[in-house]
């Protein structure tokens, strides 16, 4: 069976960390949403998303296919019901379209003509941006009994203080002495080839994805997930890094979302309680307002590309765009649209000949090359975002 992973209606509830990719490859818990679904399906997927990111993630259409709606992560129940799909039959979770069959020869589909099947449980769906680190927790233990089941630990070395090793997976080549680990509030993944310096304290859950790595002295609070090729340093609390972006230095970082290839600079904080403890509202692209979180604690959403200066300062629930450079003193605004140069004292265009050199240097230092595709995603999202730069 082929299946092909859509975006469905949260998309642009997801923005920024949409605009670069679609929404099966947002990182929640250790892996991808789309890593979820090819563990657990045992296949290979593809995607189908907006027009201008289909060169870079095409969607593959046979015979016979089953579409999945990627805001849902998966479980053992939730994958039987979608293996066995039939023609013209769709799994639904309160009302909403979780999966459907279809096969290359149908012109449209139409649920009034499908048997329906419904999924009774609980599912965890990932609608809005705030939901990658508040549902981190339970999409990271979740991942953990996944990635981990019937396989054996590296060992622990004997320089690491650890509370409830029981609970703690280490991969091949992983480094870490002279550190702490307290499993015994949530797991701790630690990937292949990362590395955890001395003198870091942390609290699970936890995971340091593949060739990531935690700076000395570090302090981590669960839920955190560093994704590949990402460093942290300083104080990290209920943060999710999507992967190749850094927090390399002292500064604090809590319930916050950063995309790939961001940057934040040394001494930098961000907020995440407001003075008055009341609900965190934070911007919204499907709405071009500020929308209720529900949520007390709410810090930086920072799209893919964007980059702050030292000592930067971050107000309680502020979207950063992609391509964003940040710096100078006092508070930016909690809204900065992409392709944004400057801070407090007002901003500018940055404009993409300078913001692209940019992006080739810091993935050229990761063995990564800036593809014309990467270039064409970017150039869309310049123009796609014009409207809320003042120029």
């Amino acid at each position: 069976m082929n299946y092909i992973l859509f975006d469905g209606t949260v998309r642009n509830a997801l923005l920024p960390f949409t605009f670069t990719r679609p929404v099966a490859d947002i990182r929640i818990g250790i892996l991808t949403i789309r890593e979820k679904w090819e563990q657990y399906l045992g296949s290979t997927t593809t995607t189908l998303t907006e027009e201008y990111l289909m060169e870079k993630y095409p969607m593959v259409e046979m015979e016979q296919n089953i579409m999945i709606n990627a805001s849902f992560l998966p479980n053992a129940i939730l994958v039987d019901l979608i293996q066995n799909l039939e023609q013209n039959q769709a799994v639904v979770y309160q009302e909403e379209i979780v999966a459907f069959y279809t096969n290359d020869s149908q012109e449209e589909v139409n649920f009034e003509q499908y048997d329906l099947v419904v999924y009774e449980g609980d599912l965890m769906q990932i609608e809005n941006t705030w939901d990658i680190f508040a549902k981190n927790d339970s999409a990271l233990r979740d991942d953990f009994n996944l990635i981990t089941t019937d396989r054996t630990s590296q060992p622990i070395p004997k320089s690491v203080n650890v509370i409830a090793p029981e609970h703690i997976f280490i991969e091949e080549g992983a480094k870490l002495e002279f550190v702490t680990l307290n499993a015994s509030t949530g797991p701790i993944y630690i990937g292949k080839n990362s590395e955890i310096m001395e003198g870091s304290v942390i609290r699970g859950p936890f995971a340091l994805c593949e060739s990531g790595r935690v700076k000395l002295a570090t302090k981590v609070y669960g839920a955190t997930t560093v994704g590949p090729h990402s460093v942290i340093g300083g104080e990290v609390n209920n943060s999710v890094f999507f992967g190749y972006s850094n927090k390399g230095h002292d500064g604090f970082l809590g319930n916050s979302v950063l995309g790939e290839w961001c940057n934040i600079g040394a001494d930098s904080n961000n907020s995440n309680l407001k003075n008055n403890y009341e609900e965190v509202r934070l911007w919204s692209y499907e709405t071009e307002g500020f929308a209720k979180t529900g949520l007390q604690f709410c810090g930086l959403m920072m799209g893919d590309h964007s980059k702050c200066g030292i000592n930067t300062m971050f107000n309680t629930g502020t979207v950063v765009g992609v391509s964003a450079n940040i710096f100078g003193s006092g508070f930016p605004r909690n809204f900065v649209p992409s392709y944004s140069w400057g801070g407090a004292a007002g901003f500018s265009t940055y404009i993409t000949a300078k913001a692209f050199q940019t992006a080739k240097i810091v993935m050229a230092r990761r063995n990564v090359e800036f593809t014309d595709q990467d270039a064409a995603i970017l150039t869309h999202i310049f123009e796609e975002t014009k409207k809320y730069r003042k120029e």
